[in-house]
């Protein structure tokens, strides 16, 4: 069943604006992608891990150019997840990013 017309998006601007507030971000890439640059705070479940993965709270989804974002996001709000899927994903990201894991 395909969600993602109920899925709430945010773009990485305003996602960037909400970085005070510490939310609880979601990047879906895989291990490599996530170590070579992500938002500071993001906690790294590759998309073929999020299936097992519990939320705790509202999260935004971010992966690199947005498709596997909305699969996730698809994926938790099924299981009754609050998700925000961040659109355009870290092609579009300005703000700052730390390496590793």
């Amino acid at each position: 069943m395909n969600f993602e017309d109920d899925i709430p998006t945010i773009t990485t601007t305003e996602l960037d604006l909400l970085l005070a507030q510490k939310p609880q971000i979601i990047d879906v890439r895989e291990d490599d992608e996530f170590a070579e640059g992500h938002i500071p705070g993001a906690i790294n479940i590759p998309l073929d891990e999020v299936d097992d993965y519990e939320l705790t709270g509202k999260a935004y989804i971010i992966c690199r150019s947005g498709r596997r974002s909305a699969q996730a996001a698809d994926i938790l709000f099924e299981k009754g997840y609050d998700v925000v899927d961040v659109y355009g994903g870290m092609l579009s990201w300005q703000g700052s990013t730390v390496t590793g894991s």
